[in-house]
Protein backbone atom coordinates (compact mmCIF):
# COMPACT_ATOMS: atom_id res chain seq x y z
CA UNK A 1 0.00 0.00 0.00
CA UNK A 2 1.33 3.41 -1.22
CA UNK A 3 1.37 6.66 1.38
CA UNK A 4 -0.34 8.17 -0.62
CA UNK A 5 -3.00 5.67 -0.25
CA UNK A 6 -3.31 5.31 3.53
CA UNK A 7 -3.38 9.18 4.22
CA UNK A 8 -6.71 8.81 1.63
CA UNK A 9 -7.82 5.83 3.72
CA UNK A 10 -7.05 7.85 7.30
CA UNK A 11 -8.61 10.88 6.03
CA UNK A 12 -12.23 9.15 4.64
CA UNK A 13 -12.01 7.59 8.04
CA UNK A 14 -11.27 10.81 9.78
CA UNK A 15 -14.11 12.12 8.03
CA UNK A 16 -16.87 9.25 8.49
CA UNK A 17 -16.05 9.80 11.91
CA UNK A 18 -16.71 13.70 12.01
CA UNK A 19 -20.04 12.89 10.54
CA UNK A 20 -21.12 10.31 12.39
CA UNK A 21 -19.90 12.84 15.71
CA UNK A 22 -21.96 15.93 14.56
CA UNK A 23 -25.31 13.59 13.18
CA UNK A 24 -25.16 11.67 16.28
CA UNK A 25 -28.50 12.91 18.52
CA UNK A 26 -31.47 11.57 19.84
CA UNK A 27 -33.47 12.22 22.59
CA UNK A 28 -36.72 10.80 24.89
CA UNK A 29 -39.04 12.45 26.42
CA UNK A 30 -42.23 12.04 28.73
CA UNK A 31 -44.17 14.32 30.56
CA UNK A 32 -46.61 13.87 32.91
CA UNK A 33 -49.41 16.14 35.10
CA UNK A 34 -49.46 14.73 39.23
CA UNK A 35 -52.05 16.31 41.11
CA UNK A 36 -49.75 17.98 43.70
CA UNK A 37 -47.92 21.08 44.09
CA UNK A 38 -43.99 21.50 43.16
CA UNK A 39 -42.88 21.21 46.47
CA UNK A 40 -44.80 17.50 46.76
CA UNK A 41 -43.74 16.46 43.58
CA UNK A 42 -40.18 17.90 44.36
CA UNK A 43 -40.05 16.34 47.68
CA UNK A 44 -40.79 12.83 46.41
CA UNK A 45 -38.44 13.33 43.73
CA UNK A 46 -35.60 14.11 45.43
CA UNK A 47 -36.13 11.83 48.22
CA UNK A 48 -33.33 8.94 47.01
CA UNK A 49 -33.88 6.84 50.07
CA UNK A 50 -37.51 6.30 49.21
CA UNK A 51 -36.73 5.03 45.84
CA UNK A 52 -37.32 1.66 46.22
CA UNK A 53 -40.75 1.91 47.66
CA UNK A 54 -42.34 3.78 44.63
CA UNK A 55 -39.50 4.32 41.47
CA UNK A 56 -39.15 1.36 39.15
CA UNK A 57 -35.96 2.40 37.24
CA UNK A 58 -33.80 3.72 39.67
CA UNK A 59 -31.58 3.00 42.65
CA UNK A 60 -28.97 5.47 44.15
CA UNK A 61 -25.45 3.64 45.04
CA UNK A 62 -23.62 6.36 45.75
CA UNK A 63 -24.17 10.18 46.45
CA UNK A 64 -26.64 12.75 46.65
CA UNK A 65 -28.47 14.78 44.24
CA UNK A 66 -26.30 17.42 45.20
CA UNK A 67 -25.38 20.04 42.28
CA UNK A 68 -21.73 19.70 41.44
CA UNK A 69 -21.70 16.04 43.10
CA UNK A 70 -20.79 12.56 40.97
CA UNK A 71 -23.38 10.27 41.54
CA UNK A 72 -23.39 6.37 40.87
CA UNK A 73 -27.33 4.66 39.93
CA UNK A 74 -28.33 1.21 39.23
CA UNK A 75 -30.46 1.91 35.93
CA UNK A 76 -33.02 -0.75 35.59
CA UNK A 77 -34.94 -1.71 32.48
CA UNK A 78 -36.39 -5.16 33.02
CA UNK A 79 -34.67 -8.02 35.46
CA UNK A 80 -32.30 -9.00 33.24
CA UNK A 81 -30.91 -5.64 32.20
CA UNK A 82 -29.91 -3.01 34.31
CA UNK A 83 -26.44 -1.33 34.99
CA UNK A 84 -24.15 1.14 36.49
CA UNK A 85 -24.27 4.64 35.75
CA UNK A 86 -21.96 7.56 36.76
CA UNK A 87 -23.19 10.97 36.43
CA UNK A 88 -22.63 14.03 37.85
CA UNK A 89 -25.82 16.58 38.95
CA UNK A 90 -25.56 19.77 36.56
CA UNK A 91 -27.98 21.86 38.28
CA UNK A 92 -30.64 21.46 40.99
CA UNK A 93 -33.10 24.15 41.16
CA UNK A 94 -35.50 23.60 44.08
CA UNK A 95 -38.66 22.84 42.63
CA UNK A 96 -38.58 23.21 39.08
CA UNK A 97 -35.36 20.85 37.61
CA UNK A 98 -32.96 18.65 38.26
CA UNK A 99 -30.20 17.89 35.60
CA UNK A 100 -27.86 15.21 35.61
CA UNK A 101 -24.76 14.73 33.15
CA UNK A 102 -22.63 11.90 32.07
CA UNK A 103 -21.32 9.46 29.44
CA UNK A 104 -17.90 9.23 27.45
CA UNK A 105 -17.26 12.38 25.22
CA UNK A 106 -17.75 11.67 21.52
CA UNK A 107 -18.93 8.40 22.32
CA UNK A 108 -22.05 8.59 24.00
CA UNK A 109 -23.43 11.38 26.56
CA UNK A 110 -26.60 11.95 28.13
CA UNK A 111 -27.94 15.13 29.14
CA UNK A 112 -31.32 14.36 31.53
CA UNK A 113 -33.57 16.52 32.71
CA UNK A 114 -36.50 16.51 35.46
CA UNK A 115 -38.63 19.77 34.70
CA UNK A 116 -41.16 20.84 36.73
CA UNK A 117 -43.81 23.20 35.79
CA UNK A 118 -46.73 24.28 37.53
CA UNK A 119 -50.12 23.88 35.73
CA UNK A 120 -53.22 24.85 37.54
CA UNK A 121 -53.73 23.10 40.42
CA UNK A 122 -51.05 20.41 39.87
CA UNK A 123 -47.53 19.85 38.09
CA UNK A 124 -46.23 19.27 34.95
CA UNK A 125 -42.81 16.55 35.38
CA UNK A 126 -41.40 16.50 32.18
CA UNK A 127 -38.58 14.21 32.02
CA UNK A 128 -36.76 14.63 28.81
CA UNK A 129 -32.92 13.28 28.16
CA UNK A 130 -30.85 14.35 25.12
CA UNK A 131 -27.88 11.96 23.76
CA UNK A 132 -24.84 12.87 22.06
CA UNK A 133 -22.21 11.60 20.10
CA UNK A 134 -21.02 8.44 17.55
CA UNK A 135 -22.65 5.56 19.28
CA UNK A 136 -26.16 7.66 19.02
CA UNK A 137 -26.11 6.37 15.16
CA UNK A 138 -25.72 3.04 16.40
CA UNK A 139 -28.39 2.88 19.33
CA UNK A 140 -32.31 3.20 19.72
CA UNK A 141 -33.02 4.68 22.60
CA UNK A 142 -36.87 3.72 22.57
CA UNK A 143 -36.99 1.41 25.26
CA UNK A 144 -36.18 4.13 27.72
CA UNK A 145 -39.03 6.34 26.72
CA UNK A 146 -41.20 3.51 28.16
CA UNK A 147 -38.77 3.19 31.26
CA UNK A 148 -39.17 7.23 32.25
CA UNK A 149 -42.80 6.98 31.09
CA UNK A 150 -43.03 4.20 34.06
CA UNK A 151 -41.81 6.24 36.11
CA UNK A 152 -43.29 9.02 35.78
CA UNK A 153 -46.89 7.05 36.48
CA UNK A 154 -45.12 5.63 39.43
CA UNK A 155 -43.94 9.07 40.40
CA UNK A 156 -47.15 10.65 39.80
CA UNK A 157 -49.31 7.23 42.19
CA UNK A 158 -46.57 8.12 45.14
CA UNK A 159 -47.27 11.90 45.45
CA UNK A 160 -51.39 12.19 44.52
CA UNK A 161 -51.39 8.85 47.43
CA UNK A 162 -49.55 10.92 49.66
Amino acid sequence: MTKSLILIILAAVVILLVILFLTGHKSVHDEVVIQASPEKVWEVLTDTDAYSEWNPAIEIKEGQLTEGEEILFLFIQGPDNQYDIQAKVKAKQENKLLNQVGGTWGVLTFDHKYILEPEGDGTRLIIHEEYKGVGVNFWDPSPLEEVYAGVNKALKARVESM
